[in-house]
């Protein structure tokens, strides 16, 4: 189908009226269904009451010498931006100063801001720019906020709508990365032209500092800077694709190239080193080790930089975080797809490891590192263990639990279990059930599958206490599957399902769903299937090749024109992953596995459900549109519903969250329940 002969083209008219006519259209039909099964109301109260219950942890960023933390609740949909001292935080009962109330501010602006993070002027921490989303949208607005006197800074920075980023050089400059006019953007609707921009000066008058070109995906800029806050060195990393990147240390005397491969990542800047994670091997480090290189010697002769080895993963195993506190470097290492953390210490030319102290066969998430002395919090879950907040003090390589989240489900009547199914090539797959202890084996419980498969996102263990509310209590099991595509087992897992081997990531996910079956834990009448974005194209990809696997598939924004996807908003940015649709060499396997172009009419296909969001500005809201209305004039089964606000996460505050939580989950329970 060329797209002279794709009848549904105009549906990719965003805010067309024709097209969100269309929408509105579906959108009633679906939730007239949904919400008039007595089921409905109270899965979303259920799902509101836990998303804004009390007692969650504040999760805190340092800032300063305390803490800051973004709050939501039944009363703040939007959100509180809020600090307190540590010494209160790590209390019972912090005691918060709000920095600012988003939702006032949405009301006294008439806007549906979303807060989309700040980036801080350190060391004080009292100036950022705010970046501010309408509706989701991953375009913002960009101002500059004070945040000791909680207010916008009148004569401050300012930058109007669009995909852009502002890095602080020092109190007056910003390093800018946006829309300069014609031609300034890439394919992939990214800036690729950083310019310097001082306090005072009009925006048109900043300097060109670096630029790489518009095939580029991204060009964007880092300031790296001791504990003190001293400027050390500037890095622009210029994105050509969306994994292949140079790096370059800007000097006044023009750019130095870093010598690395083109698969590397930046992660963090500690006692004079530049760290980074390889996804490819290089010089003798396999793909996936993390390494450093000294700034000074790069500064002063890069021709004899060599890097240094501080971890190399084994089989099965990954490194899925890096922070710097002052002096310590943070390393979360997966093992199996289970959760350590390692404290690193840069001494005498060497790295030196030292365990942190956390509980087994969990997941483990670094959620923040002060850079003013070398303290961490970190986050320790599984499927059937609410989050615990730890506190650790990385010189003592000490760690003690501070906060924890009361269990929002009864697990005491559930198992986990990790599982491997062998894919078609003979693949051990893993994948975890969280199931009832007195399941029969009947293959009659209610299952979910869950699958992403994509851009080196692992799937790891995490509670997720809506989930066990409307789901596990109740008696269904909940499945996640870590096919290949994600990160589970380092770059070489992923990469295993790169572009023309995008199948062996589908195949692996029917190889779980048939052990599941084999297991006789479930059936294809029992069995429903759910991803998001990538995964979303994963349950594309399982509609249209084994529909008789399965009884439901929700499909959240998803993916599924594959002919058409570089094409649509940022989609260009990802050909590295899928493969260009243009190339005569690679439009052959993207038809194959383009969910789209692989409806028949006349097939028994399970009734879907398509939520997507008009505000997404990433992942085109066209494709889950046009595959629905594609199914309509075939006369086949689908819902669908799609948030006028939300961006990509097809929700852009708590009630919508709530909302297309319980849509989900009673259409769950009408297909695999029942």
């Amino acid at each position: 189908m060329t797209d002279g002969e794709d009848p549904f083209l105009w549906l990719e008219d965003v805010e067309g009226e024709k097209a969100l006519d269309w929408v509105r259209g579906q959108n009633a039909r679906t939730i007239e269904r949904l919400e008039a099964d007595p089921r409905y109301q109270a899965l979303y109260e259920t799902t509101l009451a836990i998303l804004t219950a009390e007692d969650r942890i504040p999760y805190p960023m340092f800032l300063g010498r305390g803490v800051s933390n973004f709050w939501q609740d039944g009363t703040h949909v939007r959100g509180l931006s809020r600090r307190t001292t540590l010494a209160s935080y790590r209390g019972a009962e912090p005691q918060w100063e709000t920095i600012l109330d988003f939702d006032a501010l949405a009301a006294a602006e008439g806007r549906n801001w979303v807060n989309a993070g700040a980036s801080i002027l350190p060391p004080e921490d009292r100036h950022c720019m705010l970046a501010l989303s309408d509706g989701g949208k991953d375009a913002v607005t960009l101002r500059e906020f004070d945040i000791v006197a909680r207010q916008f800074v009148d004569t401050g920075f300012a930058l109007p709508e669009g995909k852009q980023s502002a890095t602080w050089l020092d109190a007056d400059t910003l390093f800018v990365a946006r829309d300069w006019g014609p031609g300034t953007m890439t394919a992939s609707g990214y800036p690729y032209i950083v310019k310097r921009w001082r306090r005072a000066a009009s925006l048109d008058s900043a300097e060109e500092i670096f630029r790489g070109t518009q095939d580029d995906v991204s060009v964007r800029v880092g300031v790296l800077r001791d504990p003190d806050g001293t400027v050390r060195g500037i890095v622009a990393t210029r994105a050509i694709d969306f994994y292949i990147s140079e790096r370059f240390l800007l000097t006044g005397s023009g750019a130095l190239k870093l010598p690395l491969p083109g698969k590397a990542s930046l992660q963090a800047f500690v006692s004079g080193q530049m760290v980074f994670t390889l996804e490819e091997a290089w010089r003798g480090f396999p793909a996936g080790a993390l390494v450093s290189l000294d700034l000074q010697q790069c500064l002063t002769d890069i021709a004899t930089a060599r890097p240094l080895l501080i971890y190399a993963p084994g089989p099965r195993e990954t490194i899925e975080g890096v922070a710097a506190s002052a002096s310590r470097l943070l390393v979360a290492v997966y093992r199996n797809v289970r959760g350590s953390a390692v404290v690193y210490r840069f001494d005498a030319g060497a790295w030196r490891a030292t365990p942190l102290p956390l509980p087994d066969n969990a997941s483990v998430q670094l959620v923040t590192t002060s850079d003013g002395d070398d303290t961490a919090f970190l986050d320790i879950a599984s499927y059937l263990l609410p989050n615990t907040l730890y506190f650790a003090d990385l010189a003592a390589a000490t760690a003690e639990p501070v906060k924890a989240m009361p269990a929002r489900f009864d697990a005491s009547k559930a198992v986990v279990e990790q599982f491997e199914a062998i894919s078609k090539d003979g693949t051990a797959i893993p994948y975890f059930v969280v199931r009832p202890r007195d399941l029969a084996f009947d293959g009659n419980a209610p299952t979910l599958l869950y699958g992403y498969g994509g851009f080196q996102v692992s799937m790891n263990p995490a509670y997720s206490g809506g989930l066990g509310k409307m789901w596990i209590e109740p008696g269904g099991v909940h499945v996640v599957a870590n096919i290949r595509g994600g990160g589970e087992f380092g770059p070489e897992w992923h990469q295993a399902a790169l572009k023309q081997h995008r199948q062996r990531a589908y195949d692996d996910f029917i190889a779980v769903a048939e052990d599941l079956i084999a297991r006789r834990i479930t059936s294809p009448r029992r069995l429903g299937i759910m991803g998001g974005s990538n995964g979303g194209l994963l349950m594309g990809a399982m509609l249209t090749q084994r529909p008789e696997l399965f009884r439901a598939v929700v499909c959240q924004v998803p993916l599924l024109d594959m002919l058409r996807y570089h094409k649509l908003l940022a989609g260009a940015s990802w050909m590295a992953e899928y493969g260009d649709p243009d190339n005569p060499a690679e439009r052959p396997f993207l038809e194959r596995i383009s969910p789209y172009h692989h409806l028949r009419a006349g097939t028994t296909y399970p009734e879907i459900f398509f939520l997507t969001s008009t505000k997404d500005d990433r992942v085109h809201p066209g494709h889950a549109r046009k595959m629905a209305a594609k199914m309509a004039s075939m006369g086949l089964p689908f819902l669908y519903y799609e948030n006028i606000d939300g961006g990509h996460a097809a929700a852009a505050n708590l009630d919508e969250r709530a909302r297309r939580n319980a849509l989900e989950f009673t259409y769950l329970f009408e297909k695999l329940m029942d």
